[in-house]
């Protein structure tokens, strides 16, 4: 009798879920502080300001952004971030303020996002929220950085860590490397924009030399008109430059580092969490 061998089918690996959970209550709260930050963004256009006026930020934006920041960490720490977990958000935040120091962004070669993106990754997208503002604010702190830029960096910081969360988390092995090396790229670029945003609506008299092209905001200008502008001003100064050079970093350090980096905050995330619940 001859006998015959069924070759084994190896069964799809079951998609790696998030470290740290994230509850209904914590998304809606995670919504409500990205919408926060659009508004510390957006304002300027979304003001009827009388033509030729100056336009002055609110203040009341910088006191904002702390309490959000407060108000997200209590959402995810209810979630399920324990002691251990809040440690690893310590030692990395600490990580990435040493790292801008010996990187600080010269000629757009920044190493901060890589790591923010991939533990966004593997601990989910709260905690990666939190990560992107503790870790500039501690970069700030540790640089001399700190100035009225820096709760735009935060947020924006904030959202690079959240996306990497929320992406699809099935994707695996060299696949979820592409997938990140691919939103590290974005996410370099959009960064850019947004603090651009951040700043363009207070500058004055910036032309294209030679032209008569104002790049400037104009208060009381349509919105559309005013994007156009904002669009024009951010290809000519930062998209061919520093934020190319910040998308290249951040893909290459992905792409080089990326297994090691996700293999060892795996192990972290694997000792750091506590499963089931405890009776009363």
């Amino acid at each position: 009798m001859s006998s015959s061998t069924t070759p084994r089918v190896r069964a799809p690996q079951p998609a790696r879920p998030a470290a740290v959970p994230v509850s209904r209550r914590t998304a809606a709260v995670l919504v409500v502080a990205g919408v926060a930050g659009l508004l510390m963004l957006l304002w300027p256009l979304l003001l009827d300001a009388p033509a030729g006026e100056r336009v002055d930020p609110p203040f009341v934006f910088l006191v904002l952004l702390p309490v959000v920041v407060a108000v997200v960490l209590a959402e995810v720490s209810e979630g399920g971030l324990d002691p251990r977990v809040l440690a690893v958000l310590g030692v990395l935040s600490a990580v990435v303020a040493v790292v801008r120091g010996v990187s600080p962004g010269t000629g757009g070669v920044e190493l901060v996002f890589f790591l923010i993106i991939l533990a966004g990754r593997v601990f989910g997208p709260g905690f990666g929220f939190v990560l992107g503002c503790t870790s500039l604010f501690a970069s700030a702190l540790l640089t001399a950085g700190v100035g009225p830029w820096l709760p735009f960096q935060m947020i924006c910081s904030a959202w690079v860590g959240m996306g990497a969360g929320l992406l699809p988390r099935r994707v695996t092995g060299r696949g979820e490397l592409v997938l990140l090396a691919v939103y590290a790229a974005v996410a370099a670029y959009v960064y850019g924009l947004l603090m651009n945003l951040s700043s363009w609506p207070f500058l004055t008299g910036v032309y294209v030399p030679g032209q008569e092209l104002q790049l400037a905001f104009e208060p009381g200008a349509p919105v559309l008109e005013n994007l156009h502008t904002f669009v024009v001003y951010t290809l000519l100064t930062s998209t061919a430059g520093w934020d190319t050079v910040r998308a290249v970093t951040n893909v290459v350090a992905v792409l080089v580092l990326g297994p090691a980096v996700l293999t060892t905050l795996r192990r972290a995330a694997r000792r750091s969490l506590v499963t089931g619940r405890v009776s009363r």
